[in-house]
């Protein structure tokens, strides 16, 4: 590119790095907030490994299962210190799932984002292209499909069901990328049982954040993981609301300031032996060798 081609450019760039950097989760505007427990590489050399988006950890803090964006699920230990400090994985294998046939899924048009365990071992998946939640017996079982909402029809391309998270009741609640625009709150909706979801909230948006990840805490209060991407790296953040989403701002537990962390997409939250509550995050690296894929765990405060 001529020099000043390059100069006329950056200068109609200008005004949309100036908008950016002063929207919530903006360059400028990212803080920490939260104490950080610890970050682990997380990594593997098959076509498979990566793309980790969907995340449930033990209520002990020990197992973990995760979700890639292919549609393969994986379980594996946490290692830690005697102190509780996260040091790394042990023992992770995966396998592609199936779909509703009972064939095993190809590598495109999966899509697959949000994960959700119940105490009996059903699986939830949820998918962020075609909007749609499937459900498994078991993670070498055939897919069966569950209702949909209308809801799906008017979420944006690419921007689908991107967290899903379970509560105690094993009621599901499941969340868009993406709200109908900048300012517009985001629909939460639950599926009870029957044969279809209720809209139970609308959480506030914040310019540039977006969920990415969902939990239930062991006191029954809902965790949304959001991420914010505008050029200038990845940060991330976590907020908490009330069980019955009579609070819908949200309250701001953890920040990272941009470049911290990697993408961050799944969430689990769990409680220590010391009654420290802890929320751990995976990365999707989008099978990228220059995006990291780590493991980050961080304490929250209750």
């Amino acid at each position: 590119m001529r020099h000043g081609a390059s100069g006329q450019l950056i200068l109609r760039l200008l005004p949309i790095f100036l908008l950016a950097a002063c929207m919530p989760g903006g360059p400028l505007g990212s803080a920490e907030i939260g104490a950080a427990a610890g970050s682990v590489p997380f990594s593997g050399s098959d076509e498979d490994f990566g793309g980790w988006s969907g995340l449930e950890v033990s209520p002990d803090g020990e197992r973990f299962t995760t979700l890639g964006d292919r549609g393969s699920i994986g379980s594996g230990r946490l290692t830690r210190t005697a102190g509780g400090t996260l040091t790394g994985t042990a023992g992770f294998t995966h396998n592609r799932l199936r779909d509703t046939t009972g064939a095993v899924t190809g590598p495109d048009g999966m899509d697959a984002e949000g994960l959700a365990l119940r105490d009996d071992g059903r699986i939830y998946v949820s998918f962020e292209g075609d909007a749609r939640i499937w459900t498994y017996a078991d993670a070498d079982g055939p897919a069966a499909w569950m209702p949909r909402t209308p809801g799906y029809d008017s979420l944006q391309n690419n921007s689908g069901l991107e967290a899903l998270a379970i509560d105690a009741q094993g009621r599901l609640y499941t969340l868009p990328e993406r709200s109908s625009s900048l300012y517009a709150p985001f629909p939460v909706w639950r599926y009870s049982g029957g044969d279809d979801w209720d809209e139970v909230a609308r959480l506030r948006r914040d310019g540039l954040w977006m969920p990415v990840g969902a939990d239930f805490g062991p006191e029954g209060q809902f965790y949304l993981l959001e991420r914010s991407f505008n050029g200038f790296g990845f940060a991330s953040r976590i907020r908490r609301f009330p069980a019955d989403f009579s609070e819908t701002g949200g309250e701001i537990l953890y920040e990272s300031s941009r470049l911290t962390h990697g993408n961050l997409e799944g969430l689990a939250i769990w409680r220590d032996g010391s009654g420290t509550l802890r929320a751990v995050m995976m990365t999707d690296n989008n099978f990228r060798p220059y995006q990291r894929s780590e493991i980050v765990e961080v304490t929250l405060r209750d």
